[in-house]
């Protein structure tokens, strides 16, 4: 279902978990901000008045167990990438794994930006991520790019 003001506060914890997670992955890599809960409910709060923007939420027994974020983007030629969508996050609480619930999101993500009239999904994820990997994999995703970092 699409987010409202109201699962602000506790998409935005749960975008704070997908925070620490990447940086757990690789802290060289990944931003890490002191409190990203009051970053995420500031530029969710805004994002849900962009028509270019999706936000999903998925509950179980009336409490936010998962949500996706998403965006109509345009061409960039810097990526040789045409306009398309982009999944931006998804993430399920550790408690609401394993019952399809990312599959819902995911699934709801595609056709509601399908139904935009966006002709492809682009996400990235992280290499250390591969249950994701598998879900994405499952949809139809294809991998396309591989991010490499060098520290200097």
């Amino acid at each position: 279902m699409e987010a409202t003001e109201r699962d602000l506060p506790a998409i935005a914890r749960l975008a704070g978990v997908l925070v620490r997670q990447h940086y757990g992955f690789d802290a060289k890599r990944f931003l890490f901000i002191d409190d990203p809960e009051s970053g995420y409910a500031w530029w969710f709060a805004k994002e849900l008045r962009n028509k270019q923007a999706l936000i999903l939420c998925a509950k179980l027994s009336g409490k936010v167990v998962g949500y996706a974020y998403a965006r109509k983007e345009p061409r960039d030629w810097n990526a040789l990438l045409d306009a398309h969508a982009a999944l931006h996050d998804i993430l399920v609480d550790e408690s609401a794994r394993r019952r399809g619930v990312g599959r819902q999101l995911l699934e709801g993500v595609l056709a509601a930006m399908k139904a935009r009239g966006a002709p492809r999904v682009v996400l990235h994820t992280a290499v250390q991520n591969e249950s994701a990997h598998r879900l994405f994999e499952a949809l139809g995703f294809r991998r396309t790019m591989l991010e490499m970092t060098c520290e200097l």
